[in-house]
């Protein structure tokens, strides 16, 4: 399956669930957000099922009002370094704010997590959409969306300068000579842009994945043009097969007018998939998450895509209100998307809320259709394959156990780890240290190669 497209899956680790009700089913446990064992089991069952990544999410703000996940759950970089040693193979991404971070410091934490796991290590690059983010960090004002993505885009152009700070043959260690590193594949940065001016070197090596794979999650214009230019591979979410085939051609030809390969940017549509033994019992599934949740944590979990706005001040059963460009500084795409199919299709604000607070996807029924529907958006260039988060542990299990088989089977899906790497089971080419392509360059020149 080497020289053929095979589907590539990631496993959304998300403790008690990305739901507002979703803790209260019997099987979840109610400290699975802080319970190490859980995220070592769940991330051991990603591992069987040849998953490429494990992805672990992350936010910065909460209140009172906030999913109950996201009141008290690990920071990404930590859980993910513990969970390099309970695992082989299986790439660790996690998420981190290019708003409200240094970017030395976030190039020696993934360094170091992509050495401690010999080359495993993603960096989800996120913008912060939250207001109140702002609060707990910093005395400026949240920045505006589209200067939220200047700043990334900066900050992630000295995050990749500082991981080639060494060349990958600047550490010498001959201990006759005394001679540890070589000065001359030692490089400063030196960088002094709009919004960072930072020195380097970075204090740790690249590994033998080159540098952490990037990934991007958001699908607005702006995003999906920092993608396009920077992403090795893009998280994204579709209700419908179009949608995500428009999404997809979209990425892949913004990413080739930047003079990039289609198979250079990875795009993954998150699914939330419901196995049964019959269509029935997936159905029952599906009903049995979606009676825990109430109108009222649905207008909640609402809100926090507006910023928290409060929705309980409109009629339940009337036209979602007009809400002006509320959303458009938050998670644009996204409640871009909730305003359009509200208007489109007349949609009640409890019609909205509840959507929103219990999404039923077509990836719901039996291994075998799950699997069908799975082809389908791959074949059609929808997607190169999914992240996959599950309401219940034993989704994620049902998954690996019933569906997985059937991809195998159908040769779509490895039977086993191609790498030891991140890119090397994503398919992508390890980046060369800049400093050493120069002088690769200097010297083709010079021999007239």
């Amino acid at each position: 399956m080497a020289n053929k497209r095979s589907l590539k899956f990631g496993a959304l680790i998300h403790g008690v669930g990305g739901s507002v009700t979703g803790w209260r089913h019997p099987e979840v446990q109610s400290d699975a957000g802080v319970n190490f064992e859980f995220y070592k089991r769940q991330a051991r069952t990603a591992e069987e099922g040849k998953f490429d990544l494990i992805f672990i999410a992350d936010g910065l703000y909460i209140n009172e009002k906030s999913i109950p996940h996201f009141l008290n759950r690990f920071e990404p970089l930590t859980i993910l370094s513990a969970l390099a040693a309970a695992t082989e193979r299986i790439g660790l991404v996690g998420t981190l704010s290019t708003s409200y971070s240094e970017p030395f410091t976030v190039a020696r934490q993934f360094g170091s997590l992509d050495q401690i796991s010999g080359g495993r290590a993603g960096w989800n690059v996120v913008t912060s959409p939250l207001e109140g983010t702002a609060r707990n960090h910093i005395t400026r004002p949240h920045p505006a969306h589209a200067e939220r993505y200047r700043i990334a885009e900066e900050h992630l152009d000295v995050v990749r300068g500082l991981w080639d700070s060494w060349e990958d043959d600047a550490f010498v260690r001959d201990k006759e000579s005394g001679v540890f590193f070589d000065p001359d594949k030692l490089h400063r940065l030196n960088h002094k842009g709009h919004y960072f001016s930072v020195e380097g070197p970075l204090n740790i090596s690249r590994s033998k994945q080159g540098q952490p794979v990037v990934f991007q999650a958001g699908s607005s214009e702006d995003g999906k043009s920092l993608a396009a230019r920077s992403a090795d591979a893009v998280f994204t979410g579709h209700e419908k097969i179009e949608d995500a085939q428009e999404f997809y051609r979209d990425v892949k030809s913004r990413a080739a007018a930047n003079g990039r390969g289609a198979d250079e940017i990875v795009i993954l549509p998150g699914i939330n998939p419901i196995v049964g033994r019959t269509r029935e019992e997936a159905e029952h599934k599906y009903e049995e998450i979606a009676s825990l949740v109430t109108i009222e944590k649905a207008l909640e979990y609402l809100g926090r895509f507006f910023d928290h706005h409060d929705f309980s001040q409109y009629p339940l059963d009337e036209a979602f209100p007009d809400l002006g460009d509320l959303g458009s500084n938050t998670f644009k795409s996204g409640t871009d998307k909730i305003k359009r199919d509200a208007r489109e299709q007349n949609l009640t604000l409890r019609q909205v809320a509840l959507r929103s607070a219990t999404p039923k996807t077509s990836f719901i029924g039996t291994a075998e259709e799950v699997a069908d529907r799975i082809q389908e958006w791959f074949e059609a260039e929808a997607a190169d394959g999914f992240i996959i988060h599950t309401d219940v542990p034993s989704g994620l299990r049902d998954f690996v156990e019933q569906v997985v088989p059937i991809l195998q089977q159908r040769g779509l899906y490895r039977l086993d780890y191609e790498s030891d790497t991140l890119r090397g089971n994503l398919g992508l080419p390890i980046p060369e240290n800049r400093y050493t392509a120069e002088r690769r360059r200097a010297v083709e020149v010079s021999t007239g190669d």
